[in-house]
């Protein structure tokens, strides 16, 4: 095992041992896309019923949704966690230690997908319990999973640059605040694609958001699109090794300014 695997493992353990020990934590973060499940698949249920829309069940549609939003709600907030370990000081106690410099942000990164992966777990056995079905099996959950953490990994790698650059909560609140909403009603977790504006459309097809939903969604169907899955999850992909290029040197300029 590398140097940078054994700091990155001890590193993600120290963050993910804090986690444990605030378990409420996590409980308050599954309250929302709860909520979004319920609340939405209650009162859009019927919506299926328009010509076009192409499924049965609402709640079969909007699980795969959730999955995703949430992925891009938690991440989006990784940056707070990072200026805070830069307040306390603790962000360049590392500096002064023997350990890689890039397992510091990779642990962050590891910590994330971990959260997410157990969170998009709950969401999917909710969903379960409450009549959702996954004609794909347990091969289409861990695609939509896998989907969800390399959009999650996007979003908080780029929250962790924003973090590092700003230094400001307000900062990353508002840009939080202004994204959200916008990249998840333009795209297709609500609202079946053939049923929006055109120029809505056009919006979705750049919209990592929607490359997830459509690759977890169409991993889940019982006839998936595996070309459809590839593409959009290798774009995933290829996004967020760029978006993780990003916060590493983001991180090596801010070990210079100190």
């Amino acid at each position: 095992m590398t140097a940078l695997a054994v700091d990155t493992w001890w590193l993600t353990g120290r963050r993910l041992k804090a986690l444990v020990t605030q378990p409420i934590f996590v409980i308050v973060m599954l309250i929302q896309p709860v909520i979004w499940l319920f609340l939405f698949g209650s009162l859009f249920r019927r919506v299926v019923e328009l010509p076009g829309f192409g499924t049965a069940s609402y709640l079969d549609y909007l699980v795969p949704g959730v999955v995703v939003m949430n992925a891009l709600a938690v991440n989006m907030w990784a940056g707070i966690g990072t200026l805070e370990e830069i307040e306390r000081g603790t962000l360049n106690r590392f500096l002064t230690m023997p350990v890689s410099r890039s397992a510091i942000m990779n642990a962050n990164v590891v910590e994330q997908l971990v959260g997410t992966t157990f969170q998009s777990a709950v969401i999917v056995l909710l969903g379960g319990l409450a009549g959702a079905t996954y004609p794909g099996g347990p091969a289409g959950v861990v695609l939509l999973m896998l989907a969800a953490v390399l959009l999650g990994t996007v979003f908080g790698a780029l929250s962790n640059t924003i973090g590092m650059l700003v230094r400001q909560r307000e900062s990353i609140i508002g840009i939080n605040t202004f994204l959200l909403l916008p990249l998840t009603f333009l795209s297709t977790v609500f609202m079946a694609r053939e049923l929006m504006p055109g120029w809505m459309q056009g919006i979705a097809a750049f919209n990592p958001l929607d490359w997830a939903v459509q690759a977890g969604r169409s991993a889940l169907s019982a006839d998936p699109d595996w070309g459809l899955v590839a593409s959009r999850t290798g774009w995933l992909l290829a996004l967020a090794v760029l978006s993780v290029v990003l916060s590493t040197r983001t991180f090596r300029a801010y070990q210079k300014a100190v």
